[in-house]
């Protein structure tokens, strides 16, 4: 492997200016830097990432843990599509990406020891159980981390306005005559309690009276739970006319679960999602959902952990809220009383 002092006795100078030279050191004539990496090219020459590591005592990788409750991995497409533009923007400021497990070779660790075993510079956690005592021993570690979607007191969270986004649901669903709503949402967690407390107070603010009847706890990301919740909403003598669902991804139970029952969407029963992901706009018919901001979040992300990390002294504690917007589709109709 060709080193720097090899470099360095290539092009007749120190170590300390092939250094400058790669690094882009002002201090450099640019005749010098463009000699330096002619030559460090021609050779071969990568900087090593352990010797930088020694220097800058940071090691430029980012752990993610991310462990959705489905065990989806990363076929999650709305997780799938915030954590690339966290790697994205990773990347582009010189970081590479670790994913964090409890398992390292045949030895089994926690998400702190896998952390500082891996020699991540810090953590953005997404999608897992926040009470995990895993999970929150790498949030008390020394570690710099961001969490997404949960808050806790001393990390920086990046998290979509839930509470605006069902509310702003609602309120397409409501202006299309909509009184009788349900609500299939996914497992406890602060999204959830948001979008549920969102949902009851919404729908309170407009008058409705909300059946007990038409609120389900299902699970995010699964079809099967949804298609039987979905059913036992159907069943009932009073049923609802339009149904909200927990994601875009369970929607497709719900579809099924409509279609066996004889129904049509939605002339007969409307349905929403939530996510906005690629799949809820080539449904038939193109579902009506509340699209978060995977982009922002992600980015939002990246370029917050990158700051505690290269800038420790000036951490601040923030949460940064990014908000969704509806996209109306062609799910939710009028009701047929209201026709």
């Amino acid at each position: 492997m060709v080193s720097i002092k090899d470099v360095s006795a290539k092009c007749g100078v120190s170590v300390a200016t092939v250094s400058k030279s790669l690094n882009d050191h002002s201090d450099i004539s640019e005749a010098t830097k463009e000699h330096v990496r002619k030559i460090a090219k021609e050779m071969g020459y990568f900087p090593n990432s352990s010797a930088r590591a020694l220097k800058t005592n940071r090691t430029y990788n980012i752990g993610v843990l991310f462990v959705d409750e489905a065990q989806s991995g990363l076929t999650h497409e709305y997780f799938a599509n915030v954590l690339d533009s966290f790697k994205v923007e990773a990347e582009k400021n010189g970081y590479d990406i670790t994913f964090i497990n409890k398992n390292a070779g045949r030895k089994n660790m926690t998400y702190y020891e896998h952390s500082k075993y891996r020699g991540v510079d810090g953590v953005v956690i997404a999608c897992i159980d926040f009470t995990d005592p895993d999970v929150m021993e790498l949030i008390h570690g020394e570690l710099p981390v961001v969490t997404i979607d949960h808050v806790f007191n001393n990390r920086t969270a990046i998290v979509s306005d839930n509470i605006k986004g069902m509310s702003d649901l609602l309120s397409y669903i409501y202006e299309k005559g909509h009184r009788k709503i349900a609500f299939i949402h996914g497992a406890d967690s602060s999204v959830t309690r948001n979008r549920v407390g969102s949902f009851y107070k919404t729908l309170g603010e407009m008058g409705i009276d909300v059946s007990d009847d038409y609120v389900k706890c299902g699970i995010y990301h699964d079809p099967d739970t949804t298609a039987k919740l979905t059913k036992e909403l159907l069943e009932l003598r009073d049923r609802p006319t339009c149904i909200v669902f927990p994601d875009d991804f369970s929607c497709i139970g719900g579809i099924n679960a409509i279609k066996e029952h004889g129904l049509n969407i939605p002339e007969d029963i409307s349905i929403a999602g939530y996510d906005g992901i690629v799949l809820s706009q080539v449904l038939d018919p193109k579902l009506t959902t509340l699209q978060q901001d995977t982009k922002a979040l992600g980015r939002s992300a990246a370029v917050k952990l990158i700051a505690l990390i290269e800038n420790p002294k000036a951490a601040i504690i923030e949460r940064v809220v990014v908000e969704g917007k509806v996209l109306p589709g062609n799910s939710v109709g009028c009701p047929k009383e209201k026709k």
